[in-house]
């Protein structure tokens, strides 16, 4: 059944299987980005956040490896119910590996300075 879905699911992309395998990459950046931007935490809960949201792009088609890191020098001590952040882009920094057939491609998202912009892009493809 698997493969009878794959090759379906190949027929719908006019593209290469590199094309394809950076599109894939875009997808899951872009969901890390909107699925999580706003979510609470405070320096107890980072990384069970960064946990989760490893597992959850993991299941996803062609995921071969993802590390999310979220900037811990936001954070001072917890001085009362109210000290907690919300994440935001500049504070992510992810790399993720998809691979699809004998294409890998590896992408990236962390915060450039220079560009005031949680920059998502190609670090490479094989």
């Amino acid at each position: 059944m698997t493969e009878d879905r794959e090759g379906l699911a190949a027929k719908k992309f006019k593209c290469s299987t590199r094309e394809r395998a950076m599109f894939e990459a875009g997808i899951k950046m872009g969901t890390i980005y909107h699925q999580f931007a706003g979510v609470p935490l405070d320096q107890d809960s980072v990384g069970a956040l960064e946990d989760a949201i490893e597992k959850g792009v993991l299941v996803q088609p062609y995921v071969e490896s993802v590390r999310v890191r979220i900037d811990r020098s936001i954070f001072g001590p917890k001085r009362d119910e109210y000290s907690y952040r919300s994440l935001s882009g500049e504070m992510l920094d992810v790399v993720l590996v998809i691979r699809i057939d004998d294409v890998r491609v590896k992408a990236e998202m962390r915060y450039d300075p220079l560009l005031k912009y949680p920059l998502m892009y190609i670090s490479d493809a094989e």
